[in-house]
């Protein structure tokens, strides 16, 4: 990996663990639906011009249908559950959650695209789920049933998005990663747009609430969507996917700073667990032999 490269990778997780913190502030004052409908709208208005500037909106058009599906599983309902889970988790733990997307992508790429599934990979599933019942079990036997629900919200979106790169390996591939990422915020402002309405807060968040749902949307969206799609093409799949292991490690410095939050060591050993399991279960670790090395394209 270029240095280049390795900027952006640390980057883009500084940018997507950023996004915990800024739904844990935003939440209250707006509500998780009226949050989740700001950000991908935002990143809509920042993405959509960037696709007309290189001529790509043909292919919007052309494959608006599975994009629109994308947009609903990929930003959505992801996006809305996660934010409904702000207003009672940390941002940490909201980030362990959501790192494991992977484990979930593996399971259904080997049931719907028939992916290889190693033994490597299998026990990588099961350890990588059992730290996810872990900590699930922990945090619920701590904070009771209302933890609970905005667990389940957690572990729904990381399925979601699970789901997002099987559908798109088979109805988008070959179409431009831009114009997937752009039609996929404008259809979720769509999906959104009504129970954003009708969820809206009856009182006006204030101006410093605005600029956080604003650094939300252009930020930790549209920007972090433009710097995943550069390092896919640059460093290749493998070093890109390599992102989910640093953003908990910087939502959890985020939320330290700025929220005053903690993580024990039963959530910080659950939190390997998941880790270990999706090395494993991705094949970007293999026994015996480490790290997969990747060509970059």
């Amino acid at each position: 990996m270029r240095p280049r490269d390795l900027f952006e990778l640390i980057a883009l997780a500084a940018l997507w663990g950023g996004s915990f913190l800024f739904m844990r502030i935003a939440v209250p004052a707006f509500g998780p639906v009226a949050v989740a409908a700001l950000r991908v709208a935002g990143a809509a208005l920042m993405l959509v011009p960037l696709l007309a500037m290189r001529g790509e909106l043909g292919a919007l058009r052309r494959h608006w249908r599975p994009i629109a599906i994308v947009g609903l599983t990929n930003s959505a309902l992801p996006f809305l559950a996660f934010a409904y889970a702000a207003l009672s988790l940390d941002a940490g733990v909201l980030a362990i959650f959501n790192s494991a997307s992977p484990l979930f992508a593996a399971v259904i790429a080997w049931l719907w695209l028939a992916d290889r599934m190693t033994a490597s990979r299998v026990l990588g599933l099961v350890i990588g789920f059992a730290g996810v019942v872990w900590i699930a079990a922990y945090k619920a036997g701590l904070h009771g049933a209302g933890t609970m629900v905005a667990i389940l919200a957690c572990i729904a979106a990381a399925l979601c998005y699970g789901v997002s790169p099987s559908l798109a390996k088979r109805h988008l591939s070959g179409v431009p990663p831009l114009a997937i990422a752009a039609g996929s915020q404008v259809a979720a402002a769509a999906f959104l747009a009504v129970p954003a309405v009708l969820a809206w807060p009856a009182v006006m968040p204030a101006p410093s609430g605005w600029l956080i749902v604003a650094a939300l949307a252009f930020f930790c969206t549209g920007l972090a969507y433009i710097l995943y799609f550069r390092l896919i093409a640059n460093a290749g799949p493998a070093n890109a996917i390599s992102v989910t292991y640093l953003v908990p490690i910087f939502a959890v410095a985020w939320g330290g700073m700025f929220l005053g939050e903690t993580l024990t060591w039963p959530i910080v050993a659950g939190c390997a667990v998941v880790f270990a399991g999706t090395a494993l279960a991705t094949g970007v670790v293999k026994p015996g032999t480490g790290m997969r090395p990747a060509k970059a394209s």
